[in-house]
Parts: structure tokens; sequence; C-alpha cells
């Protein structure tokens, strides 16, 4: 059993545990909310997999979603609305065992399995795509959305998106397109495609054999996306300086997908947009994930005075009218000072340390 201090009496429904012989099982249970993360989810989880890690009877770790809708919508956010309107420090709380919690996935002993079926956004990529056997399905959309709320990637995403393949985590961070499984392994952020079908099958198997050896049996190859031969342009698009610019090549481009990300662009927070790209470009920069999660938790919590923050929650997900009002509206009105506000350091003793990775 696995005791969390400071658990309400709801923390051991959202989040169960059971064993399947070599393997433990965790499942995300707010099905209603598409499994969205709470603070006492991410205690639970990175209490129990803390315990496992020095347990012999347990091989292998296994993370999936309840219901039929995905692993993870994300944090949250109408939470993080709510104490960022009120001036409070739940929000930054919050992010310190989130992030605490993706290093430790990132670092486990041990294999740690994540089902990336259905939708895997934000705090939902945090608890997979760090994860050492990353598998999607035909149903998979992976995204790291925040541009959209007037926040920026957090949970590691600066990191990975910082290493896929060419332009294309600038692309995903500025547009916060979902992708599906073949672009999801193009970029970097999953290492197998199984059919969603063989997913209960693939399950079973894994508590009397090693994750590596199940997975292999199932792998098979997804339908293609489409980044790989948007390559050209997003490579060539994203290499601008600035976002303006960046946009600016995108609507000259040509190709009708790029004018559509460039649509896609002009629509979110002119602010998020030029921290997020200062932020994957610094993180590209930065030695390991641990680097990267202290800068994004610098990030996040100057992010919780951004008007964009709660803006943004409001239009999607609280008002739902899909129309914020950004401040300022445009991104000739963002200038360096008011990127540079969010790396600013919090103070001595408010930073995220985290143990260093051996490098």
């Amino acid at each position: 059993m696995i005791a969390v201090n400071a658990e309400d009496d709801t923390a051991a429904h959202t989040v169960l545990f059971h064993i399947e012989g070599r393997t433990r099982v965790v499942t995300l249970n707010r099905p209603k909310a598409l499994n969205a993360l709470t603070h006492p989810m991410v205690l639970r989880i990175d209490e129990a997999l803390a315990a496992w890690a020095a347990d012999p009877a347990v091989h292998q770790v296994l993370i999936r979603g309840a219901g039929e809708r995905g692993l993870c919508a994300g944090g949250d956010i109408r939470a993080i609305h709510d104490d960022a309107k009120a001036g409070n420090t739940a929000s930054a709380d919050f992010w310190r065992d989130e992030y605490r919690l993706n290093a430790r996935i990132a670092r486990y002993p041990k294999p740690y399995a994540a089902l990336m079926d259905g939708i895997v956004m934000g705090g939902g990529v945090g608890l997979s795509a760090h994860g050492s056997v990353r598998i999607v399905t035909e149903r998979s959309r992976v995204a790291m959305p925040e541009t959209g709320i007037g926040f920026v990637p957090d949970v590691g995403g600066t990191w990975l998106l910082a290493r896929a393949p060419g332009l294309l985590g600038t692309h995903l961070a500025l547009t916060g397109t979902a992708v599906g499984a073949a672009d999801a392994l193009l970029c970097g952020l999953a290492d197998h495609f199984v059919p969603a079908r063989l997913l209960p099958e693939l399950t079973a198997e894994l508590a009397t054999a090693p994750v590596h050896e199940v997975v292999a049996r199932y792998a098979a190859t997804p339908e293609p996306g489409h980044l790989s031969d948007r390559r050209p342009w997003i490579d060539h698009c994203y290499a601008a300086h600035t976002v303006e610019e960046i946009v600016d090549r995108l609507l000259d481009h040509g190709e009708p997908a790029a004018k559509e990300a460039a649509e896609t662009i002009l629509a979110k927070s002119p602010t998020a947009l030029k921290v997020t790209l200062a932020a994957v470009r610094r993180a590209a920069a930065l030695g390991t994930l641990e680097d990267a999660l202290a800068q994004e938790y610098r990030v996040s919590c100057n992010a919780l005075s951004s008007p964009d923050l709660v803006e943004g929650i409001r239009a999607q997900v609280v008002d739902k009218d899909r129309d914020p009002h950004w401040t300022p509206p445009t991104l000739a009105e963002v200038t360096g000072a008011d990127v540079e506000r969010f790396f600013a350091p919090l103070g001595e003793d408010r930073e995220l340390r985290l143990p260093q990775a051996q490098r």
C-alpha cells in the first residue's frame, strides 16, 4: 500500500495502483476530466515511483489513462486560473512537484512504459514522453498547446521540442499543433506504434515478460504523418530570428499549410509566443533536462503574474468564448524586456533545484 502525506480522500480514487505480476500499473482515473492532473495526483504518483524504485519485486512500471479519450489532457488549468487570478502561489507548489516527477520519470532506474493512447497534452506529455518506453496508437494526439492559453511549454516540453529533428519542435511549440503517431515518432516524443485494439493484450503480457520484449512483438508501422514532407519549409521559416519574421516567412512561402501555421500562430498570445521561442532556443543550449525544468519553473512562476495566462484560460476553459484579448495584443508591442521578465531569477529560496544526472 502507498501512503501519501497530506492527501485528501479523493486522491486514492484519482490515481489507481495495481499489481500485474512483475509490473506495477498506474492508472490516471479522472476520465470525465480527460485525466487532468491535480497536485494530489502528482504527489501520489511520485511517492509510488520512489517506493517501487527500491522494491526488487517491481521489474517495470506502466502508466495509462482511464476511459477511452486519452492518457492525460494536462494539468488542471481551471485551478491554475483561479490561483493566478487570486494572486496565490498554489500553482508554483504544484509545478515544483510536477517537474520533480518529470525528472524522476526521465531518470527512473527501471523500465517505465507509457500508453500514449488518445489525447496526450501538456502535463500528460510530462508523464509519458520522458519515459523509457513510449507507445502511441492510431488514436494518439500529442501536443504542447500552451501558447493558446497564454502560457509556455513546460514539464520538460522545451527540452523535448528543442531536440526534435530540424525545427519541427519550434513549429509544434509555437502553433500548439497536435500530432498523430507517425509524427510523434518522428519528433522523438514516442518510440513505438501499437494498434489500440492490441493494448489490452500487450498490457496482459507485461505481467510475465519484460516490456521491451512485449512491445517488440506488437509494434507496427503507423499511417504516414504530415511533418516529414513539410520539413523543408518548416526548417526554413522557423529559422528566422523573431516570431514576426517566422510569421512573415510562413505567409510568403506559398504552401497552404505554411499559411495555415501562420494564421494559427497569430491567434496565440503574442507574449507567450515570444517567450516560447526564447525558451525552446535556450533549452537547446542547456546540458540536462533538469536545467531545462529549472528554466521552465522560472518561466511558469513568472507567468502567474501575466494577464495573458488568466485571460487565455478564461477564454478557452472558463467562459469558452474562444475570444481571448491578449495584453499586449500584437507581437510588435511585446518588447525584449517583456520576454526577459519571464526568465528573471525567482530568488534563492524559490528556485527549483533538482539533483543533476551523471553527465
